[in-house]
């Protein structure tokens, strides 16, 4: 179906795109590499390292590691290099990449569609606890991080994994990433189509297949068929999201070309409705397109979307159909919007058969090895031994009898995971920040736990729905603009004049409703030490000034900058 990377089409060779002469494109016969990450991917694939990992690396240990493969291919098995500890932010950007590694590993678990079992949990929790020292993250992609981890420990690791049926493949590196999928798809009352066949498709197809592992970059994909619009479909680089065809029933309205980082876009329609069977198809085409077609000059203009920014939804539209499906699509409707802000399906919510799900939130996503084994003898207990996460770092357990609800809730509250939590620990999302990620300049988790708490004690009546997103650096990882408070990280001046961790603050971003991103303030910054305050003023200004039900998007993009201040 789609062209080679070694062959690329007649017209693909003639074609005259992007801005740039020599943008990389392979399908405009730049096959030369023209930076060191493409030639360390063409030099060997990185799906080729776990052979030298579990033969080589993890016999003679860290210091035998080639470079190459440390700071490049692991990457494509789950494996980054941590930062090493007691480094500060103000050298994050100055040192060389050896000064900041660690000879330990995050380590990313990848779960497609957050679909979990029990047994699978369990497993994830016992990894944690005897080679990560306790650590586990959920992540805004619906997977699981660790840390600590030691490259003589991966065979076993991978054995554990892969003998319940998870796997780090293409976890990270320019790869196709993990699917996002609804977490409660099949199961959900008020679901327009299950997209559940389309994922397992796609994965089977894609993931560790060598036609597709050497991606300009990384490579973000999403499907749901809830009306909730549950994946963050407008922040992916292809997104299928469920809407009902006024004569061809229910399928899916395909988007192209969002993503964040430092320059972000918003994902654009094509217009074009996909059925389920035919969802595995567009899917390869669009990340063929991306192989063929995608920048590989320059890594700051990689990602796809710069590519649909150049050509317009039009011309993609017609490169998918006329060179890689071979066929028109079916022109389509948008999908709805959302009726509510919550996509997170936390709380306690009726199935279609009747049964329950029970959505729950720890603090900024993070979680150690002991509180998920015990989650999962928990699940086990009350439901049918299936769980999902979330893109919002939260998590769900699915199929719990009517009667067992409170004994659920009860025991998820003994393990500080909240059923129905406040707005400030249901809306607060971290990335890893300094303590782990080498691009941090800032300390993020523990920071929002904190920020959770102090809130909860000064704010305990506020009930409006607010996400308050802090990011460690400028990629964009916690998703800060599009949340109604983002922060990013960066070193600031105190009142004193010294150089503190900080963040930038953007206001009103917002997915689903009014997708958007933040309005930064001029000159608006603030200091750790004075973020709880910062927050508190800023929500009690929304709560005197919104007007009847006006969102806190909708006030801040009118609120004057005083107000915000």
């Amino acid at each position: 179906m789609a062209s080679t990377p070694e062959k690329p089409t007649p017209a693909a060779s003639r074609r005259k795109t992007g801005r740039h002469r020599g943008e990389g494109q392979w399908a405009a016969g730049h096959m030369t590499p023209l930076n060191a990450n493409e030639q360390t991917k063409k030099d060997d694939d990185g799906l080729n390292v776990r052979t030298r990992i579990e033969t080589i690396y993890a016999q003679r240990g860290f210091d035998s590691i080639d470079g190459a493969d440390l700071r490049g291919r692991m990457r494509w098995w789950g494996l980054y290099t941590q930062r090493k500890p007691g480094i500060d932010g103000g050298k994050t950007a100055i040192l060389e990449p050896e000064e900041l590694d660690d000879k330990y590993f995050m380590l990313r678990v990848r779960i497609d569609g957050g679909r979990l079992t029990t047994e699978q949990l369990r497993v994830i929790g016992e990894i944690s606890e005897e080679f990560a020292r306790g650590t586990a993250d959920l992540t805004d992609r619906q997977n699981v991080q660790y840390h600590w981890i030691r490259i003589e420990d991966m065979p076993e690791i991978w054995r554990r994994l892969e003998g319940v049926g998870l796997s780090t493949t293409e976890a990270c590196g320019d790869t196709p990433r993990v699917i996002l999928g609804s977490p409660v798809a099949g199961i959900a009352e008020d679901e327009i189509i299950d997209g559940t066949p389309a994922i397992e498709e796609i994965h089977r197809r894609i993931i560790g297949n060598k036609a597709f592992s050497n991606l300009p970059r990384k490579f973000k994909s999403a499907v749901s068929g809830s009306p909730l619009l549950d994946v963050a479909h407008e922040i992916n680089d292809i997104a299928f999201v469920g809407v009902n065809h006024p004569e061809h029933g229910p399928g899916f309205d395909l988007w192209v070309g969002g993503g964040l980082s430092t320059n972000p876009k918003i994902g654009v329609r094509l217009g074009a409705w996909v059925p389920l069977d035919e969802v595995a198809d567009v899917h390869e085409g669009v990340i063929s397109i991306f192989r063929d077609y995608g920048y590989r000059r320059l890594r700051t203009r990689a990602r796809l979307k710069f590519l649909v920014a150049d050509w317009g939804p039009e011309k993609f539209r017609q490169v998918l159909e006329d060179e890689y499906l071979r066929r028109k699509l079916v022109d389509g409707p948008a999908p709805e919007q959302p009726v509510q802000q919550w996509r997170d399906h936390v709380g306690v919510h009726r199935q279609k058969d009747g049964r329950f799900y029970v959505g729950f939130a720890p603090r900024v996503g993070r979680i150690d090895g002991a509180t998920l084994t015990k989650i999962a003898d928990v699940a086990a207990e009350h439901g049918s031994g299936r769980l999902r996460t979330t893109v919002e770092q939260k998590m769900i357990v699915l199929d719990v009898e009517e009667d067992r609800i409170e004994s659920l809730v009860s025991g998820l509250e003994a393990l500080d995971l909240r059923v129905n939590p406040s707005p400030f620990r249901r809306g607060t999302m971290a990335c890893t920040g300094i303590e782990f990620c080498k691009l941090a300049i800032v300390e993020t988790k523990a920071r929002g736990a904190s920020l959770i708490d102090e809130l909860e004690r000064r704010m305990p009546e506020f009930d409006q729905p607010i996400t308050i997103n802090i990011n460690g650096c400028p990629n964009a990882c916690a998703r800060i603009q599009v949340a109604d408070i983002g922060l990013k990280g960066q070193l600031v001046l105190d009142d004193e004049g010294n150089q503190v961790e900080g963040f930038q603050v953007h206001l009103g971003g917002a997915l689903g409703l009014e997708p958007g991103f933040g309005r930064k303030v001029r000159g608006l910054k603030v200091t750790s030490a004075e973020l709880p305050d910062y927050v508190e003023r800023v929500l009690k200004r929304f709560e005197a000034e919104r007007e009847g039900d006006e969102r806190f998007a909708t006030w801040a993009a009118r609120a004057d900058e005083e107000a915000l201040s």
